[in-house]
């Protein structure tokens, strides 16, 4: 297993991290397939470096912190390039229609780049809890059968030391073999979550952290602690970016 590097980036205030995340972002939308359009983070084995003839994806996270990107981006009406996909790190086994839905929560820029709907990839949570992960795993498989490239992937990162809906070493340890699983969350909600599996075959993955109370959380990533949840989920990788700004 290769050396897992997290390369932090430090931003000044939140405003300077939504301005770089918004550039980003709008990058890995519009760059056409096969234009190299990626960063300093890397696969194991270079699982990312498919031919992109099926296609690219992105992948957003939820939470608070990546929002007011996400709806300055929609308010430019980004042209995604042909072939875009997108799908979610995770989202909570709520409707869809709901303000807890990370969905929900971003479908300015969903309803902004208009693409077709087999192009995004919700969690159906109106499917029993279990179908619904299974299905969300079946169309990331169907992406990747595909030769789909996982271009651009968004991370949260709790105070917890969670990311996506992987809030245990056993949430880590269930998910192998698996690009997607049911999860029961501490706070007693259920979810489904993108595996592991599925974030080693990112070209470029990006945690996105903001605020104090993740301190802890951040050191123990940046000093690639195994007991991390966080960490476990991307110690596949031979490189993960942290967006980091205090405040």
């Amino acid at each position: 297993m290769p050396q897992s590097t997290v390369i932090v980036r430090r931003f000044g205030s939140r405003a300077e991290l939504d301005a770089a995340l918004i550039q980003r972002l709008e990058l890995a939308i519009t760059a056409p397939a096969g234009s190299g359009a990626g960063g300093s983070g890397g696969s194991a084995g270079g699982r990312s470096g498919a031919s992109g003839n099926g296609g690219w994806a992105i992948m957003l996270s939820g939470g608070h912190t990546p929002m007011p990107a996400y709806r300055e981006l929609a308010s430019r009406s980004p042209r995604p390039a042909a072939g875009l996909s997108v799908l979610f790190s995770d989202d909570r086994y709520v409707p869809s229609t709901a303000t807890a839905s990370n969905y929900h929560q971003s479908l300015a820029l969903i309803d902004a780049l208009a693409l077709p709907e087999s192009s995004v990839l919700r969690v159906r949570t109106e499917l029993p809890l279990e179908a619904a992960a299974a299905d969300y795993e079946r169309r990331i498989d169907a992406l990747l059968l595909a030769g789909a490239r996982f271009r651009l992937g968004l991370l949260g990162l709790g105070a917890d030391g969670h990311t996506a809906s992987l809030f245990s070493s056993k949430d880590v340890e269930r998910s192998r073999g698996h690009r997607a699983i049911a999860v029961d969350r501490p706070d007693g909600m259920q979810a489904v979550s993108v595996t592991p599996e599925v974030l080693a075959h990112f070209q470029e993955l990006v945690f996105i952290v903001a605020g104090q109370d993740k301190h802890n959380a951040v050191q123990s990533l940046i000093n690639r602690d195994p007991a991390l949840p966080a960490f476990r989920a991307i110690e596949s990788r031979t490189a993960t970016d942290l967006w980091l700004a205090d405040t």
